[in-house]
Formats: structure tokens, sequence, C-alpha cells
């Protein structure tokens, strides 16, 4: 048996928010804020990485443009 891992930080809040009775609606609530904040976030950080490597519209039109099997051969080497 492996030993048992800490709680992480979020793991440790989250415990204290489930001690108490939590209405559906709240917990709908904090469920979207969660999802809108790890979104951004993650949006964010795709953003930084576009403008570090240069990326514009045109690169994205050529990525949507590209044939599917072009790209899987082109990976497969």
């Amino acid at each position: 048996m492996s030993a048992a891992h800490p709680l992480s930080n979020i793991q440790q809040e989250l415990l204290k928010l489930y001690s108490s009775d939590i209405a559906e609606a709240d917990l709908l609530n904090i469920k979207r804020y969660l999802a809108k904040y790890f979104a951004s976030k993650g949006i964010r950080e795709a953003d930084k990485i576009w403008d570090e490597k240069g990326y514009s519209n045109d690169t994205m039109n050529k990525w949507l443009s590209e044939d599917d099997t072009d790209y899987d051969n082109k990976n497969s080497h």
C-alpha cells in the first residue's frame, strides 16, 4: 500500500465548504464559477503562447484549411 498523499490547498478548502449543507443553486453557481475561472486561466495561457510564437488569424486559418490526412502524415514521422 502506498503512503497517503496530503490534500492540496484547494482540496482542503473544498472540504471546509462540504462540511456545511450548500443549497443546490449555490453549488451550481460554485461549479460555474470554477469552470469560468479555469477556462479564463487556460485562455490567458494560450494567448501568451500565441503571442510568443507570433501566431495570427492567418496562422489559424491555415491550420483550419489543412487536410487532416496531411497533418496525420506529418506527425507520423
